[in-house]
């Protein structure tokens, strides 16, 4: 239980109720910010504006996965107006405070630097992004689906990037009969693919590789599938690129060659917002138990 733990949310979409609903049921004190529009109601839990004050007395400040832009601006898909984190209210959190999102840019890893106030980043554990991962996948499949006229069985498919994204992708493709081929860095990872059942290719040979490709998945976050890639591969490719905005492909390229090309991070609150945001609550009651724990000990 969470009794008497003290937990401020700022903004966030679907994922977040869920966050909200089991810290409700753990017995935190729970406040949300930029929740205007939301019609749920929580038994117990506080709405109250963005302030200092607000975060002058949480244990723990929890952000949406992706926590705020370089400008501090934070999404918030229920909130009426814009959300921005100022210096301010990092500032005013107790020094035992943690903050807690799913990944965070430089401006909040320097805020949180600059005043000692703790940083987790929710999809930096394994077990959370491995979770994760099969909703990416269901909605990589959906959308590679909407947007081609045969079927993923017998097709050939390319993965780029054998981690925990990666390695779910480049399974749901093999067990829906498409034959994988799969890009890596690391002759470990080339082995295991291999291993899998799966064409591994070593990344420095993607232009040859991607001669005869009809449906190509990045989860590279570094731009990789270049100009000159592009122009090696077929024009009725499609390429779904789950890799972090900016991702890692060449999209101005890609249109102009007239290969269809989508930047899809973010697909397990879109596709799955119920399970992601279970998965990502389970974890917050887990750490912020820990951190209580650790706090007390202390």
């Amino acid at each position: 239980m969470l009794t008497g733990i003290r937990t401020v949310l700022i903004g966030g979409d679907a994922r977040q109720v869920e966050v909200i609903r089991k810290l409700a049921e753990m017995d935190a004190s729970v406040t949300i910010a930029g929740f205007d529009t939301l019609q749920d109601s929580f038994q117990g839990v506080l709405r109250e504006p963005l302030t200092a004050k607000l975060l002058s007395g949480a244990d723990a400040l929890i952000l949406p996965v992706v926590g705020c832009d370089d400008e501090g601006l934070i999404g918030a898909l229920y909130a009426e107006g814009s959300l921005k984190l100022e210096e301010e209210h990092i500032q005013a959190m107790p020094k035992h405070g943690v903050v807690y999102t799913g990944m965070a840019k430089s401006f909040l890893k320097s805020l949180c630097a600059k005043h000692s106030i703790r940083l987790v980043e929710l999809l930096d554990r394994d077990d959370v992004a491995i979770y994760n991962s099969i909703p990416t996948a269901e909605g990589a499949l959906m959308m590679a689906i909407q947007h081609t006229d045969f079927t993923i069985h017998k097709s050939t498919c390319m993965v780029l990037g054998m981690g925990r994204t990666g390695f779910t992708m480049a399974r749901s493709l093999q067990g829906l009969g498409a034959r994988v081929k799969m890009g890596v860095r690391k002759s470990e990872h080339y082995a295991r693919a291999e291993e899998m059942g799966w064409q591994p290719f070593m990344m420095k040979d993607l232009e040859q590789e991607a001669a005869d490709i009809q449906l190509l998945f990045n989860t590279i976050p570094s731009m990789v599938v270049t100009a000159q890639v592009l122009s090696r591969m077929p024009r009725e490719a499609v390429i779904i690129d789950l890799a972090s905005a900016p991702g890692g492909c060449d999209f101005r390229y890609a249109e102009k060659r007239g290969i269809k090309a989508m930047l899809a991070p973010g697909l397990p609150g879109i596709v799955a917002p119920k399970t992601a945001g279970i998965i990502m609550a389970n974890t917050l009651v887990e750490l912020i138990s820990e951190q209580t724990k650790s706090r007390e000990e202390a």
